[in-house]
C-alpha cells in the first residue's frame, strides 16, 4: 500500500488482480480484505483463518515539502525541529529528515486550531 500525492491510499497485489484504494489507512486495508477473500478459493479454517501481509509505505515528505504543507519556509521547520516541536521524522537520511505526510498534515491541522483558539482568546480579552 501506498500513499498517493492527493492524501488516499492505494493497493496493488503482486501477481494477483487486486487494486484498491481507500480515503485511508483503515479503509483501505478492509477493502484489501474484501478483494483477497473473494479470490480465495475455499480453505480450511481449521488451523485459523489465511493470513494476507500489507506492507504500508507512507507518502515522504522532507524538510522543503513540510515547510509548503505548513505555508512556512524551511527556516521554520527547522526552528520547530529544534525546539522538539514539530512531529518525529521516520528517518535522518544523508539528504535531510524525512516525515510522513499525514504526520505533517495533522500537526498543521492541530497548529491551526491552536492559533485559531489563541486569536479568540486575545480577542475576548481586548474587548473586556
Amino acid at each position: 500500500m501506498r500513499q498517493e500525492d492527493d492524501g488516499r491510499w492505494r493497493a496493488v497485489a503482486e501477481g494477483h488482480p487486486i487494486e484498491v484504494t481507500g480515503k485511508d489507512v483503515r479503509d483501505c486495508v478492509r477493502k484489501v480484505h474484501q478483494a483477497a477473500l473473494t479470490m480465495m478459493p475455499a480453505v480450511s479454517w481449521k488451523a485459523g483463518p489465511p493470513v494476507v501481509f500489507v506492507e504500508v509505505l507512507p507518502k515522504l515528505v522532507g524538510v522543503a515539502e513540510a515547510a509548503g504543507l505548513m505555508g512556512w519556509d524551511k527556516r521554520r521547520v527547522a526552528t520547530y525541529v529544534k525546539r522538539g516541536a514539530f512531529p518525529e521524522p521516520l528517518a535522518e537520511l544523508a539528504g535531510g529528515r524525512v516525515w510522513a505526510r499525514e504526520d505533517v498534515v495533522a500537526f498543521r491541522e492541530a497548529f491551526r486550531a491552536r492559533q485559531r483558539a489563541r486569536g479568540r482568546t486575545r480577542t475576548r480579552r481586548r474587548s473586556d
